[in-house]
C-alpha cells in the first residue's frame, strides 16, 4: 500500500503527535487521505537511518519543496537544508530525539529548484510507536515564506 494512505503509517504519525505534542494533528474524523490530499500544513517524516531518507511528504509539502512523491522518497532528508544550514538543522533533530518534541522550530529550507524558505513555528517530533519503537521523526509546518 502506498505509504500516503496506508493506515498504520497515519496511526504511528498521528499517534506519535498525540502522545508526545498533547494534541492531534489532524481534526477529529480526518483520515489519511485527508492528511495527504487536503491538510493545509506540510508533513513530512524521515526514516530513522544514519543518513535519513523521506518516507513521508503529504501533498503541501510536495508542493513546498517541489519535487513529488517518487522523488522526495528517495531524497536524503538533510539535502533538504542548504549546506550552510545543516549544522543547525541536526543540532535540532539531536534536541528532538532527546525531548521527543520541539515546537516553535525555524529554519530555512532548500527546494529542487533551489528557492529558499523559511519555515516558521513548526513542530518536530519522534515517530514513536504505542510499543516505543523508534521509526525516525516528522514535521509539521503551516507557515512558511520566501526568501
Amino acid at each position: 500500500m502506498h505509504r500516503s494512505i496506508d493506515l498504520e503509517f497515519f496511526t504511528l504519525l498521528t499517534g506519535s503527535y498525540q502522545r508526545l505534542v498533547g494534541t492531534s494533528l489532524v481534526p477529529e474524523g480526518a483520515d489519511a487521505v485527508w492528511l495527504y490530499n487536503d491538510a493545509p500544513f506540510a508533513v513530512l517524516a524521515h526514516d530513522g537511518s544514519e543518513n535519513p531518507k523521506f518516507i513521508y511528504a503529504n501533498t503541501y509539502a510536495q508542493a513546498c519543496f517541489e519535487y513529488d512523491w517518487d522523488e522526495i522518497t528517495k531524497l536524503p532528508s538533510r539535502l533538504s537544508a542548504e549546506p550552510a544550514d545543516r549544522a543547525a538543522r541536526q543540532a535540532l533533530l539531536d534536541a528532538v530525539a532527546r525531548r521527543g518534541f520541539m515546537s516553535g522550530y525555524k529554519g530555512v529550507r532548500v527546494a529542487k529548484s533551489g528557492r529558499r524558505f523559511a519555515i516558521e513555528d513548526g513542530i518536530v517530533w519522534e515517530l514513536i510507536d504505542a510499543q516505543g519503537r523508534r521509526h525516525g521523526q516528522a514535521a509539521t509546518f503551516s507557515s512558511w515564506r520566501n526568501v
